[in-house]
């Protein structure tokens, strides 16, 4: 979606149309103003004729500190890493992850526990060190990944195109299931964790959002998912309805959107902090754990807790895909993706061991 840019009422007028809608006598003034200023440039420039260029005001180079990739190549398993040549903010492929030569096992990982992926593939691999420095994995929103296995693995990012098929896809349950019955992968699936909401907002609250009510206020710029890509879109809308009614919904994601106020991410595990940290917005509804490794990496972000009974899980679960490649090892990462040693992970960022009584939509 595009909005005006701030600040700016309305739109530029090159100086050729300004001056010709000019009445007559304005242009008279201006051409004399214009003389007077030609005349000062001459003095001031010791006679030259044209004014000397005052020095450039001292500029400080943006901090990269707070753009992606956020672990500093830690999630990337490649033993022999070659020439290093990451520019954040300019040169990064912060969602793809390990070798693309010969992997022997590829994951296709729904983006919002990325942060995760360092340390099970790290477990994982401690498990089976035969796959160290030979697995690739995406971590990018389920719904794109859906299409990317449609596409037979093949994407494009900026000017590079590259195909890889995944062996196992690790999303929502019920868009794993969805999958199931498409017959593109194969049950039944296994689920292992869930998650809850949470608001996500900068450091100290400055908009003091205290509920998910506050997100309809006027004025108040959001990051909100798109339900087009990010299948969490579907529990923040249920979340709303819980706080606010369908009014509230209908305000953060009609109203606010028509007006520019809410603004759709495609990738909300990357987007929604940037956008917070760079004085975008001022609240994004994410995930729990999202909020959480931003705050253990230091970056200045905090969130509000959405009152239990507005709030919405989400079941995360993972299937292996009909044509894989490496049928072994899907199976050995889905065993290892609901141990023990896994969920110990999962916890550290605020995830719950799943249990089949757990009621969810199960979408992420």
């Amino acid at each position: 979606m595009l909005s005006s840019r701030p600040g700016q009422s309305e739109p530029y007028r090159s100086s050729s149309t300004w001056g010709s809608t000019m009445p007559p006598e304005n242009r008279r003034m201006l051409r004399k103003l214009c003389a007077a200023m030609a005349m000062a440039g001459m003095i001031m420039g010791g006679g030259t004729g044209m004014a000397q260029t005052p020095p450039a005001p001292s500029v400080e180079p943006p901090s990269s500190a707070l753009n992606p990739p956020w672990q500093h190549g830690r999630n990337n398993d490649a033993v022999v890493r070659g020439v290093e040549f990451t520019i954040p903010d300019i040169d990064v492929l912060a969602d793809f992850h390990g070798v693309l030569n010969d992997p022997k096992l590829v994951l296709y990982v729904g983006g919002n526990y990325f942060f995760a992926m360092a340390p099970l593939v790290e477990a994982f691999e401690r498990l089976h060190p035969h796959y160290k420095g030979r697995l690739f994995w995406e971590t990018l929103p389920p719904g794109i990944l859906a299409q990317q296995i449609r596409a037979g693995g093949t994407i494009t990012v900026g000017n590079m195109t590259w195909t890889v098929k995944p062996d196992i896809y690790l999303a929502g349950l019920s868009e794993v299931k969805g999958l199931i019955s498409e017959g593109i992968l194969v049950g039944p699936p296994t689920a292992y964790a869930t998650n809850t909401l949470t608001i996500m907002v900068p450091k100290g609250n400055p908009a003091r959002i205290r509920s998910l009510t506050d997100l309809s206020r006027p004025g108040l710029r959001l990051a909100m998912p798109n339900p087009q890509f990010e299948g969490v879109a579907t529990q923040i809308k249920q979340a709303l309805v819980n706080a606010g009614g369908p009014a509230l919904e209908k305000s953060v994601y009609e109203t606010k959107v028509a007006d520019g106020t809410s603004i759709l991410t495609q990738i909300h595990h990357r987007q929604t902090p940037l956008f917070l940290m760079k004085g975008m917005v001022s609240a994004g509804v994410t995930w729990k754990s999202e909020a959480l490794f931003q705050m253990q990496i230091g970056n200045p972000i905090e969130y509000v807790d959405i009152q239990p009974d507005q709030n919405v899980s989400g079941i995360y679960a993972g299937a292996a895909v009909r044509a894989a490649l490496h049928k072994r090892a899907a199976k050995e990462w889905l065993d290892f993706i609901a141990s023990p040693a896994a969920l110990e992970i999962f916890e550290r960022y605020g995830f719950r061991p799943y249990v089949a009584e757990t009621e969810a939509s199960g979408r992420n």
